[in-house]
Formats: C-alpha cells, sequence, structure tokens
C-alpha cells in the first residue's frame, strides 16, 4: 500500500520516548506500531457497528413476534428474582 499521507500528533514527551524505546527494543519501525494500531481501531469500530446492527435487528424481530416486556414486567420479574436470592441468603446463613 502506498504511504502518500502524513500524520501528526501532540504528545506528551515521555510518551512518546518511551514508545520510541519500545519500538527500537521491539526492532520495529514505530510508523508500522502505529498503523497497525490504526487498522486494529478500524477493524474493532467496524465489528462493533455490526454488533450494534445485529443486536437492534434481533429486537426488531423480537418485537415483531411480539416478544417483549414492559419495564413494569420486568422490574416486577427482578424483584421476585432478588427476593428468591434473599431468601436463599437468609436460610444458608441460619
Amino acid at each position: 500500500m502506498a504511504k502518500e499521507a502524513v500524520f501528526t500528533m501532540k504528545l506528551e514527551p515521555e510518551l512518546r520516548d518511551a514508545f520510541m524505546a519500545a519500538a527500537a527494543a521491539a526492532d520495529r519501525p514505530a510508523s508500522q506500531i502505529v498503523r497497525e494500531f490504526m487498522r486494529d481501531y478500524v477493524q474493532q469500530d467496524r465489528e462493533y457497528v455490526e454488533f450494534l446492527r445485529r443486536k437492534v435487528e434481533k429486537a426488531r424481530q423480537s418485537i415483531a413476534e411480539g416478544k417483549w416486556s414492559t419495564q413494569e414486567e420486568v422490574g416486577a420479574r427482578a424483584a421476585t428474582r432478588r427476593a428468591g436470592l434473599r431468601r436463599r441468603i437468609d436460610e444458608a446463613t441460619e
């Protein structure tokens, strides 16, 4: 891939020095490592967007199939579960 763009950024001198030392210790050019970081970040962003798209689609499908609960129903189920857990804890500590 042709490298035709320049990327300039400001950072603390200590961070730059530590990064340059780590790159040298790994016997790799700092620019190569930064390019890898950038590619990984872009890929992770794409994967996250796709993850969210799938979740939204699944939720829409569930709603269309009538598989949903109101906030009150979810709260009631959670309260019932908490009460059961409290009861089990109380029984275990007696």
